[in-house]
């Protein structure tokens, strides 16, 4: 199954949060006491980093949903604007055509 890079970057920011979620789960129940000093320090070091990868993926998500939202309502602008361009020159020529016809 292939994923689009939204639902790829969704499923990793949520990975990663489920990831940093059970590494504070795992650090506050099963390995309080069991770990030594460098252990640790590494341990919610490397926990620090999975939370702040999963903040970093919100960013980049909350910034690739701006950008498709700009280009989408510039999108819908420029439509609106060629359809009243049409319908404005519409009525111009019906005008004209009975005009033609008379002799």
């Amino acid at each position: 199954m292939t994923m689009n890079p939204k639902t790829r970057r969704r499923w990793f920011g949520v990975l990663c949060l489920l990831a940093a979620i059970a590494m504070l789960g795992a650090g506050e129940t099963v390995l309080q006491g069991r770990l030594n000093a460098l252990g640790f320090v590494a341990y919610w070091l490397l926990c620090f980093v999975v939370t702040v990868l999963a903040m970093g993926v919100a960013l980049l998500d909350a910034r690739a949903v701006r950008e498709e939202t700009q280009t989408e309502q510039r999108a819908l602008f420029e439509n609106t604007l060629q359809r009243i361009q049409e319908e404005k020159a519409r009525p111009a020529r019906a005008a004209e055509s009975p005009r033609s016809k008379s002799p």
